[in-house]
């Protein structure tokens, strides 16, 4: 539920084929999310009382936002569902990406490559996504004996908020940066660009996702890949599996994948 980003409309995809393939009828609710996302479950709950009153056989949850078990306290089970969450309220039922190994792995690479000062621009505060993000490459940096510097200006993920955060950094004191995803990456290559520093030259840059603009990107996009249409299609065939036999599968995780192009480089400096 919420905004069709690049993550959530690959969720959708991968549902959508797998739902054709078994000749089930998928019908979709969005809830328009924004920032502080205020008063979401009541929304949610709406949502979820719809689906149940009109029959459907299983339901998909997927959100961004954390505290899903307290929307989920009462749910009775007679209806079954599978929650698509950075942070599921448990390990039966549930599906989502290793956003805490994408944001450890993706500055696990820069420091591989010489980088000491490693600039991590956040997504929005209010989403798990981000903050896992966040925490793998805190983790990362703090593991290495490096201090994390984080620039927590985004309030979603587009270009725009990069773009915003490219023009409040401070090119002398980062060698590398990891962006939150690639949105965030492409807004803040072309923000330090317009200040005279490109990628890879000036400094590295790693982002999250891999969307397929990525690989076109000026300098082309390394990033940490998630299949999230791969999640979408998991994500139906648990549903479908518990629909016919009433068993929950276990947790499922889609693990990123370093995607190695040219916006990374060793460290120019000493």
């Amino acid at each position: 539920m919420g905004a069709f980003s690049y993550g959530s409309a690959g969720v959708l995809t991968g549902l959508g084929v797998a739902a054709r393939e078994a000749d089930v009828t998928l019908t979709i609710a969005a809830l328009d999310l924004d920032f502080e996302a205020k008063n979401w479950e009541n929304e949610a709950r709406r949502a979820l009382t719809h689906f149940k009153s009109v029959q459907v056989d299983g339901i998909v949850l997927s959100t961004p936002l954390p505290d899903v078990d307290k929307l989920l306290a009462d749910w009775d089970q007679s209806t079954p569902l599978i929650t698509v969450s950075e942070l599921p309220w448990t390990d039966e039922g549930s599906a989502g990406t290793h956003s805490h190994a994408a944001g450890w792995e993706a500055t696990q690479h820069l420091i591989g490559l010489g980088h000491r000062d490693i600039l991590h621009i956040a997504g929005p505060a209010t989403r798990n996504e981000a903050r896992e993000r966040e925490r793998g490459y805190r983790d990362a940096m703090l593991g290495a004996r490096l201090s994390p510097h984080v620039l927590n200006v985004a309030d979603d993920w587009s270009s725009i908020s990069g773009y915003r955060a490219g023009v409040l950094a401070d090119p002398a004191t980062f060698t590398a940066v990891f962006a939150a995803n690639d949105e965030i990456a492409l807004g803040f290559m072309s923000a330090l660009e317009r200040r005279g520093a490109r990628a890879p030259h000036d400094f590295s840059i790693v982002g999250v996702d891999d969307m397929p603009t990525a690989a076109y990107f000026s300098p082309p996009l390394t990033t940490m890949r998630l299949d999230f249409r791969a999640l979408g299609i998991a994500t139906f065939k648990m549903l479908h599996h518990q629909i016919l036999t009433g068993e929950r599968a276990q947790h499922y995780v889609v693990e990123p994948e370093l995607v190695i192009r040219d916006s990374t480089s060793a460290t120019q400096r000493p």
